[in-house]
């Protein structure tokens, strides 16, 4: 939507970050359309990463720290399309912050998300990150343009200047050895879900009470094997999983 429509206001959060479009024109002119046919003005319109939402007040939009450091570092059509995933773990961190322990994220692909959240919620405790940061077809997970041999120094450089976050690469499970005893905060992101349930697995006990999950794949329609075993997964613990409009799926514990 390059041509926004004329009535449009803000606030909005409109972009192209969209997947499994058949007809690329015919999809952006029907939002277009849609935009268009809304009241004049039109505001409070979401239409980015598979989600179309209007009259909504996108408070997001008016988060100083959060915009700030999303300004900063989402440099693609794809990370600035997930904003309102991303602005739902800053939310997910500063909840976390009110209970003890760690910060952990499995599966950070070139670590975006995470800065974003380290600058928005101005994070000092330690921060666990885990990513194979390569691909190669005998995995499981789907490849991504920049996974290969220099991704994991690239994600280091990108925190060098955060003594709290340490970045480890490795397969999940095998590589959480190192991980906190504690736990407040766990983004859980590996769009497979033997290593994700695995992740569950060691980290879960060890979160504390009030502790937050967001399992950034739970929703999506490509991901329905792993939404169906973290709900039994987390339904035998008594715990519910929310599913959200991003897409995500939420456990507080």
């Amino acid at each position: 939507m390059k041509n926004l429509p004329p009535n449009l206001k803000p606030p909005y959060a409109i972009g192209e970050c969209f997947w499994g479009v058949r007809d690329v024109e015919a999809f952006y002119q029907a939002q277009y359309d849609l935009v268009a046919a809304l009241p004049d003005p039109a505001a409070g319109v979401f239409v980015n990463d598979n989600t179309v939402a209007i009259q909504r007040s996108l408070a997001f939009t008016r988060d100083k720290p959060f915009m700030a450091a999303y300004s900063k570092h989402a440099s693609t059509e794809a990370e600035r399309g997930v904003i309102w995933r991303t602005a739902t773990l800053v939310w997910a961190a500063r909840q976390a912050m009110r209970v003890e322990g760690a910060f952990v994220e499995c599966g950070c692909y070139k670590g975006t998300s995470a800065r974003i959240l380290v600058d928005a919620v101005e994070l000092t405790r330690p921060f666990h990150i885990y990513d194979l940061f390569e691909h190669d077809k005998a995995m499981a997970h789907h490849s991504m343009p920049e996974h290969g041999p220099d991704l994991f120094q690239q994600v280091k450089a990108r925190f060098a200047d955060a003594s709290n976050v340490v970045v480890t690469q490795g397969r999940v499970p095998e590589s959480l050895s190192n991980a906190p005893a504690r736990i407040a905060f766990l983004h859980v992101d590996m769009n497979n879900v033997e290593a994700e349930i695995g992740a569950l697995e060691t980290l879960f006990d060890r979160m504390a009470p009030g502790g937050v999950v967001i399992l950034d794949d739970f929703g999506w329609l490509a991901y329905r094997r792993q939404q169906e075993a973290e709900i039994a997964w987390f339904a035998a613990r008594g715990y519910p999983v929310l599913e959200l409009a991003t897409g995500q799926g939420m456990v507080i514990k």
